[in-house]
C-alpha cells in the first residue's frame, strides 16, 4: 500500500479515503502478483508490464478503468450494479456498495486476456 500513500494522503474527504484504500488494499490481497503504481497521478494495477485496472476519484463518485473492450465484456453487469459508465470506465457513487464480485471478474477477465500482451494497453 506503500505506492498509493501519497495518493491517498491527497483525498480530503477521509470517508472516500478510507474507500478507496479499502479497495485498494483488497485488490493486493486478491491478486498479490499484480504490481500496484501510479501513472498519471492515478493508482492502478498491472501485470507483467501491461495495464490491468485504474481508479480516480472525484466529489461524486470514484471511477474504475479497466480499458474499452473489457467494459464492452462486462457492460451489462456493470449497468445491473447501478453504475454508469463510458467508454472507458464506470463510476461507483461513493454511497453505493461495491460490488467485488464483478470487480474480482473484470480484474480476472484482464489478467487472463492479456497474458501474453507485452503492451502497457491493448492495441
Amino acid at each position: 500500500m506503500q505506492v498509493f500513500a501519497k495518493y491517498l494522503e491527497g483525498i480530503d474527504n477521509p470517508d472516500h479515503r478510507a474507500r478507496i484504500e479499502e479497495i485498494l488494499t483488497w485488490i493486493e490481497e486478491k491478486f498479490p502478483h499484480l504490481e500496484g503504481q501510479i501513472k498519471w497521478n492515478t493508482p492502478m494495477f498491472s501485470d507483467h508490464g501491461t495495464y490491468i485496472i485504474g481508479f480516480s476519484t472525484s466529489k461524486q463518485h470514484m471511477s474504475v478503468a479497466p480499458e474499452e473492450l473489457t467494459m464492452v465484456k462486462f457492460a451489462d453487469e456493470i449497468t445491473q450494479s447501478g453504475y454508469t459508465s463510458t467508454k472507458g470506465l464506470f463510476r461507483i457513487p461513493w454511497k453505493k456498495q461495491v460490488n467485488y464480485d464483478l470487480l474480482e471478474k473484470i480484474i480476472k477477465f484482464n489478467i487472463r486476456d492479456k497474458a501474453d500482451l507485452t503492451n502497457f494497453w491493448r492495441k
